[in-house]
């Protein structure tokens, strides 16, 4: 009698989980499917069957990469005042792809040929996103900024995440103390130029 197979939620959640870890060690260009079956000791069929091909499994660990991303900034308390949680929310969504920059290649850069975004991974970054416009919403609301919300919003990523591919590239600077400077005038400008 043939051995049952088991591709449960649980065997699905470990070999997303071990694809994540994977990637960073691996990079785009080592990450395949016949190597996250093998850290995730399962078969290569059983990673296709629980998320169809390597896109299903590009596009789910997409999915973990938002996820992440909004447990991360989540995390940072409101204060009275505004524009202080605006830099440190950019401060932190800095250091979240610094410390995950091939996973951010995947979130933002789109390094795989076979995975190509569509209306529902753009959704993915709805909660992120939902969280960024409730903070520029907060500061427009205290007459720290002017604007649209949505427009603010999409200026303050657009910054985080082209000094944070600059910085992780290393063109940024040379030294933690001028990385560290160019930030600070990058945000400054920005939230400084919206008032």
């Amino acid at each position: 009698m043939p051995r049952t197979k088991q591709r449960t939620p649980a065997l699905r959640d470990h070999v997303l989980s071990v694809a994540v870890a994977l990637l960073p060690e691996v990079g785009v260009a080592g990450f395949t499917t016949r190597r996250v079956a093998e850290e995730a000791r399962t078969s290569t069929p059983a990673v296709y069957e629980l998320f169809g091909d390597k896109s299903g499994l590009v596009r789910e660990v997409f999915f973990e990469g938002f996820r992440a991303l909004h447990r991360r900034l989540e995390t940072l308390a409101v204060t009275d005042d505004p524009r202080a949680d605006l830099v440190r929310l950019a401060g932190l969504y800095r250091r979240f792809i610094r410390e995950n920059p091939v996973l951010s290649q995947v979130m933002f850069s789109r390094p795989f040929t076979d995975f190509e975004p569509g209306p529902a991974e753009a959704e993915a970054s709805g909660s992120v996103r939902l969280l960024i416009v409730d903070r520029v919403r907060r500061c427009i609301d205290a007459g720290v900024l002017h604007g649209d919300e949505t427009d603010v919003a999409h200026v303050v990523v657009s910054l985080v995440q082209g000094l944070a591919a600059a910085e992780n590239a290393g063109r940024l600077g040379t030294s933690r103390a001028s990385i560290d400077r160019r930030w600070a005038l990058g945000l400054n400008a920005v939230v400084d130029g919206l008032c």
